[in-house]
């Protein structure tokens, strides 16, 4: 999966997302938006709050974007990049997001999956950007030091201080 490598969202990145997926709910009339990363963990909900536990949810989210993957293998296709499940009340639609995030949105009567659809593209769009930025970001940092590393260099260095005379 390509989304395993470390990465890190400060405050700044995180308001970012969220005016994305705020923005796309203005104009989609979508319900709410999560955006959730292929493991399964929940960085952020916008708009209506859910009635069940989002982080449950989350993990159920990437368990489904993950089995589409295998289904899209089966059938010869290298990935499924979005799925939708339609209810009597309620509907959802799911995408991914630079093949590290998915962007579930939740939605009913009040707007279209042609509408939702539409919105999303751009919204993809501009969530997949932001998300390389932190990656590139991420890989750019220096790497620090591992405060057991830094511990143990110290350490060393001390012991070689107190039994170098002998």
């Amino acid at each position: 999966m390509t989304g395993a490598a470390s990465w890190s969202l400060n405050e700044h990145d995180f308001h970012r997302l969220e005016r994305v997926l705020q923005n796309f709910l203005y104009v989609s009339n979508a319900r709410c938006a999560l955006l959730v990363d292929r493991a399964g963990q929940l960085i952020t909900t916008v708009g209506e709050a859910p009635e069940f536990d989002t982080t449950a949810f989350a993990s159920l989210a990437a368990a489904d974007f993950s089995a589409n993957d295998q289904l899209a293998a089966l059938i010869g296709e290298t990935e499924f990049s979005s799925l939708f499940h339609q209810g009597e009340r309620a509907s959802m639609y799911l995408a991914d997001v630079a093949k590290r995030l998915i962007l579930v949105v939740l939605f009913d009567n009040r707007t279209t999956l042609g509408l939702v659809r539409l919105k999303v593209k751009s919204t993809v769009d501009e969530l997949t950007a932001i998300v390389e930025e932190l990656f590139a970001r991420t890989r750019a940092e220096p790497a620090r030091p591992r405060l057991e590393s830094a511990f143990a260099d110290e350490a060393e260095d001390e012991i070689d201080r107190l039994f170098g005379g002998l």
